[in-house]
């Protein structure tokens, strides 16, 4: 790294923790201009939709298009196959030749995690060092936003196309800080498509050194009774594996918490617990009531055969038992509740869609076949779908960092 790209990132940095959280992104962004000489600069953040791009602006003017709260302005972009979405898709940063200006796409993510675009527009062309340059200081960025989000609700109403209702928001909040995790054993990623009411569906994961933790719940019923069920369930899942209990205990104490304190007369939650030890693979899994895992090697698509084990809450005195699989590298685990599988869902061919996107990226696999169940069931869902996938590599996966992304020059659209 070269003593002036050091010094942007010092910058940038720098900039950063001086300015307050809701201004942290637009002093970056100042920083990142005046050191490229840019006539603009912009981050686009992911839509929680997974099918748009939000750019966040801070503009007091009373007629300025998009979604506006006080003086904060958010311009929704869906995706249209152009560019921007090629750019979030693939990872790779483009050079885009328009009228008397260049335009740098770089991807804005951290361990997988697609957090949106810096987009950059430069009066001249661009060579392959500022183009490098500005592929690492987008990977920067993305620690920028990660730090300062945890204390405004700036980026969270951007990326909301769409009010929550109170179910919505008490579930958002049952999910994972990140939706994807890559690292050398594994990459995996989760998605939940919302019914309109909100069927109570989560997915978690944790990582340990040697463990990747992971499950997947669905809270029977829909609206805030289910919510607040998931969340007796998910708080006593976490609780148990912070204390470092095994999996038996783990659904032994959620089932016993939901029976004695969900206000909701013979609630239950269904769910699949896993324990993975990525050195050697072995997965120890439990499945609570749920539509069987998937495993997915080469072209066989199988359901993973498991214990019997009642829903948690059900029967809080019956006891459980877990069961345990072998993955070999490059094998996929596919976990999903039953909006996958219920009603005009039940139509798509699931085995077919997991060959058909076994070579994508977790992260884009899930949004396929999100987008599968959509046109299958139609654009509103009777029930929330949730899907987890986990690819394990044996410690030899692809681990590419957004630092290293590929770069491509592409025609102006």
């Amino acid at each position: 790294m070269k003593d002036s790209e050091q010094a942007v990132l010092t910058g940038v940095l720098q900039a950063a923790e001086d300015a307050a959280p809701v201004e942290a992104v637009e002093a970056v962004t100042g920083t990142i201009a005046e050191a490229l000489h840019a006539s603009s600069v912009s981050l686009l953040i992911a839509d929680l939709s997974g099918r748009a791009l939000v750019r966040l602006t801070h503009q007091p003017i009373p007629d300025a298009s998009g979604r506006r709260q006080d003086d904060e302005a958010a311009e929704v972009l869906p995706f249209d196959g152009g560019p921007h979405e090629q750019v979030l898709r693939l990872q790779s940063t483009r050079v885009i030749p328009g009228d008397g200006r260049w335009t740098v796409l770089a991807p804005v993510t951290e361990r997988g995690e697609a957090i949106g675009l810096l987009e950059i527009e430069l009066p001249h062309e661009p060579d392959d060092s500022v183009v490098a340059q500005v592929t690492r200081t987008a990977h920067a960025l993305a620690f920028v936003v990660i730090a300062n989000r945890r204390h405004t609700d700036l980026f969270e109403w951007g990326q909301r196309s769409t009010p929550f209702t109170l179910s919505a928001e008490i579930q958002r909040r049952l999910l994972p800080a990140a939706f994807t995790c890559e690292a050398g054993a594994f990459a995996l990623s989760g998605w939940l498509e919302p019914a309109a009411s909100v069927g109570g569906d989560t997915f978690d994961y944790s990582l340990a050194r040697d463990l990747l933790h992971i499950s997947v719940t669905d809270a029977m019923g829909h609206g805030v009774a289910s919510a607040l069920t998931a969340t007796l369930g998910v708080g006593s899942l976490r609780n148990t594996r912070r204390r470092g209990d095994g999996l038996v205990v783990q659904a032994d104490q959620a089932s016993r918490a939901i029976a004695e304190h969900a206000n909701v007369p013979g609630a239950y939650v269904t769910a699949v617990l896993g324990r993975m030890d990525l050195p050697s693979g072995r997965c120890e899994l439990l499945n609570a009531g749920h539509v069987p895992p998937v495993l997915v090697r080469g072209d066989r698509v199988v359901p993973v055969e498991l214990p019997s084990n009642f829903p948690l809450g059900m029967f809080p005195e019956e006891p459980y038992r877990a069961g345990e699989i072998s993955l070999l590298p490059g094998d996929r685990l596919v976990i999903v509740t039953d909006g996958v599988r219920e009603r005009n869902a039940a139509d798509l061919d699931l085995a077919g869609a997991l060959r058909e996107i076994a070579h994508l990226h977790p992260r884009e696999a899930v949004r396929a076949l999100s987008d599968a169940v959509l046109a299958a069931a139609g654009p509103v869902l009777a029930d929330d779908a949730t899907l987890l996938i986990i690819d394990w590599y044996d410690g030899h996966g692809p681990r590419r960092s957004a630092a290293g992304a590929d770069t491509a020059r592409v025609s102006a659209s």
